[in-house]
């Protein structure tokens, strides 16, 4: 349900994921041999490219943020728990290929401003975060064909739930989910998708 300021916790029933830590977050982005474009390509839509192929020109370029913070849950017991949580937006209904979707707060990088600080300018006007974000690091930059996109995405952090205030032109609802179900194998499915002259299959959380 969503409350006052606009936001939802993601429902996330049955989650066996373990207990993530913000020094295990830490760890991840450091390690030396992870394979990051064979894990974007396991989560892409196929059949879709995941790197800019012969288009004319060069790709658009914007910046997403993944804003981790400590927020509570319920254990099995109906006990309150701190667990690290990220936050999730869906884009309001509009004239354009992204419309009504699910998405991290970012946007497109405006004159010389570095795909950090476009993370982070993006993330306060659409979250209306105040607070300074902690970068932990930089993720492999990703390519979304629909509109042409080179998206850079970041990994913050912040000790304490932020006070979450949507954009009302931009921002349709705040999602909060756990970390944790990015691993959760309960939540892991396949949708079948025809359109664009072509059937693909999108991976996909429930």
């Amino acid at each position: 349900m969503p409350d006052s300021a606009g936001t939802e916790a993601a429902h996330t029933p049955g989650m066996s994921a373990p207990h993530l830590t913000l020094a295990a977050v830490r760890t991840a982005l450091t390690l030396p041999d992870f394979d990051a474009v064979n894990a974007q390509w396991r989560m892409a839509p196929r059949p879709r490219p995941i790197r800019r192929t012969d288009l004319p020109g060069a790709p658009r370029l914007a910046a997403v943020l993944i804003l981790m913070y400590p927020a509570d849950v319920l254990d099995a017991a109906a006990q309150a728990d701190k667990a690290l949580h990220f936050a999730l937006m869906r884009r309001p209904e509009y004239d354009g290929v992204h419309s009504g979707q699910i998405s991290l707060p970012g946007g497109s990088r405006e004159g010389d401003e570095t795909f950090e600080q476009t993370a982070l300018r993006e993330t306060r006007e659409e979250l209306g975060v105040v607070e300074p974000i902690d970068i932990l690091g930089a993720l492999t930059p990703i390519y979304v064909p629909p509109s042409d996109f080179e998206i850079h995405p970041f990994v913050g952090y912040l000790p304490e739930r932020p006070g979450l205030i949507p954009d009302q032109r931009e921002v349709a609802e705040i999602i909060e989910a756990p970390v944790a179900i990015l691993f959760d194998e309960e939540a892991k499915g396949v949708e079948a998708v025809q359109g664009l002259g072509c059937h693909r299959r999108h991976p996909l959380r429930t």
